[in-house]
């Protein structure tokens, strides 16, 4: 006799609790590709920053020497700005490629677009020097080119997707040290005595033409 519904249920008639199974996904080994959008959008961000230390360098040495520079403080603020747009610009495309975000590198080339129209506002109203005597509008439309370019390929369906998903897997590699103590101490132990044999049958001569010269001279 049973002494419950439970019981009842499991000896004359199946159960009509059903209980679904909880579906398990099977997490995937398999390293992801890296999207085209996302490479190119982090290596633009990379020779962005390269450019601008070149053009720094190229440019840079004229500003000191010229005989009517800036002041100092001036000098200081843009060498600051420069420095904090390349490091913004290597930095946001590095993370990007790592999935790490992409609102830094939206960041940056939002504001890499106002620099921009700051740029056209300036040479059209005090009439600036341009390099290369390029008209101002064609000059404005190179340069847009780089922030619009990056923002097409940063807010891509492949781009969102690769940062959505995270970075990717870090795979732990032992030390190889570690590994091979017995190779790596023999080794160094090698090396030593390749130096050591150096030192005892080749001295350094103290007298001939090859003979290191002194810093001290006698008056």
């Amino acid at each position: 006799m049973a002494i419950s519904v439970l019981d009842v249920r499991g000896t004359f008639v199946p159960p009509h609790v059903s209980v679904p199974a909880r579906a398990v996904v099977a997490a995937s080994d398999a390293p992801r590709r890296l999207p085209l959008t996302v490479a190119s959008a982090g290596l633009i961000g990379v020779l962005e920053a390269v450019g601008l230390m070149s053009l720094a360098l190229t440019h840079l040495d004229g500003l000191f020497s010229a005989p009517t520079r800036p002041a100092g403080w001036i000098v200081a603020a843009g060498l600051i700005m420069l420095a904090g747009w390349i490091v913004l610009s290597a930095g946001s495309g590095a993370a990007l490629i790592d999935a790490a975000g992409r609102t830094l590198f939206l960041g940056v080339a939002y504001g890499e677009l106002v620099l921009v129209a700051l740029f056209l506002v300036g040479a059209t109203a005090l009439a600036i020097s341009v390099p290369g005597d390029l008209p101002v509008p064609a000059l404005g439309l190179m340069a847009l080119a780089v922030p619009v370019g990056k923002l097409l390929l940063a807010n891509a369906r492949s781009s969102r997707s690769w940062v959505a998903a995270g970075p990717r897997t870090r795979v732990r590699r032992a030390d190889p040290v570690q590994a091979h103590r017995l190779l790596a101490t023999c080794t160094l132990g090698l090396i030593g005595l390749s130096l050591a044999a150096v030192a005892v049958l080749a001295p350094v001569p103290t007298s001939g033409p090859n003979a290191p010269a002194s810093v001290y001279s006698q008056h």
